[in-house]
């Protein structure tokens, strides 16, 4: 079984490999395409162009996985299956159960390779990139609202709600135009703070933002006894430590692409989220996604048994790579388009990120069974 097991795994290994090199090739291309319209603009050159498409070749593997091995497995399958060489092994008593067995494993395998890339190298490659253009750009910038994070405190005379807004990320990595805002249990604005910089830094307790150039206005208290409290003040701080209880990991995941961030990543900021009161749906969503998508893998290669037991008859290896292209491209299709109607249904998000896969293994099994035992 040694044999037979080294016989498969050699086959469908080079031919998964030179499927995902064929395909990562013509992504490459595109985003190299997709780059060069910004050569010449903010110091951007031809090779900055190319790294930066090089950069996001781990985010194209990661999401090019299951098609690239139900691809190259169903090319291998077929093959073995032409040449006959499946059936002298099916003869030498290689079962159903044990062929899916082994294929079985070898998706276990790539499942965690898949699940490596996606979880520490796809998201490396796209901050990178991400970088190197705040760089040359001199910033990020998030649209005219900015990016906003939220945090609740208790306090003696009740829960403060606080929102923070960032316009902007310099060259440097700092945040640029800080607005925080301060409310009372009853909604009321308690304070206003702005600083033109600011970064954030651990702390025993959550972390400390480092603030400078602050300008600070602080409204009086609606039941403040003294007369004192009935004036609003206004200072200027050249530096101000703001302590919160949004560590810098979170604060780098709100002003981060959704699509930059880790499974972690998005499990801790869909958490905080949560506990905010806001609405954590997408990220859940994507973060159960990311979670089940190298199982994708498994899933693929179980659909990919039942070509090896059609007959030399039913069709040369091309028309069956043919129609595993297409099941790829429905899987794809499947599972963006069930993403989308879980956030407009309001599905739980873990059921919606699996129907995909649960749907393709059940046809996978199905498929198998059929041929197996009925033909």
């Amino acid at each position: 079984m040694r044999t037979v097991r080294a016989l498969l795994y050699r086959d469908l290994v080079w031919s998964i490999f030179f499927v995902s090199v064929a395909f990562l090739s013509l992504f490459f291309f595109i985003d190299f395409l997709d780059q060069l319209e910004g050569v010449g603009r903010h110091g951007m050159t031809m090779w900055h162009a190319v790294l930066a498409a090089l950069l996001v070749v781990p985010a194209r593997l990661y999401e090019l996985s299951p098609i690239s091995v139900l691809i190259g497995a169903i090319y291998a399958m077929a093959r073995l299956a032409q040449s006959s060489e499946f059936t002298i092994l099916r003869t030498g008593g290689l079962g159903p159960g044990r062929a899916l067995d082994l294929l079985a494993g070898l998706g276990v395998l790539l499942a965690g390779l898949t699940f490596i890339t996606g979880e520490y190298m796809a998201p490396w490659g796209e901050q990178q990139a991400l970088a190197m253009k705040a760089r040359l750009r001199g910033g990020q910038s998030f649209g005219v609202a900015g990016a906003w994070l939220k945090e609740r405190r208790e306090t003696p005379d009740g829960t403060h709600a606080i929102s923070i807004n960032v316009e902007r990320t310099g060259a440097d990595g700092l945040m640029q135009h800080i607005r925080i805002f301060e409310h009372d249990a009853k909604g009321r604005l308690l304070s206003r703070t702005e600083a033109a910089t600011g970064h954030a830094m651990a702390a025993l307790a959550g972390s400390v933002w480092q603030l400078q150039d602050v300008s600070q206005t602080l409204w009086p208290k609606a039941d403040g006894a003294d007369s004192s409290d009935t004036a609003v003040q206004t200072r200027h701080l050249a530096t101000l430590d703001w302590a919160t209880t949004l560590d810098e990991r979170l604060v780098a995941a709100a002003v981060s692409p959704i699509d930059s961030m880790s499974t972690t990543e998005l499990w801790r900021y869909s958490r905080h989220l949560t506990d905010q009161e806001q609405t954590a749906q997408r990220y859940q969503l994507l973060f159960w996604k990311r979670a089940l998508y190298p199982f994708a893998c498994i899933v693929m290669m179980a659909l990919a048994l039942p070509f090896a037991y059609l007959q030399a008859r039913s069709g040369g290896v091309s028309i069956k790579v043919f129609g595993g292209i297409m099941l790829g491209i429905s899987f794809v299709l499947l599972n963006n388009v069930v993403g989308h109607l879980g956030l407009l249904r309001d599905w739980t998000p873990w059921m919606a990120a699996s129907v995909p896969s649960l749907l393709y293994l059940a046809l996978s099994m199905a498929a198998f069974a059929w041929l197996v035992r009925f033909r």
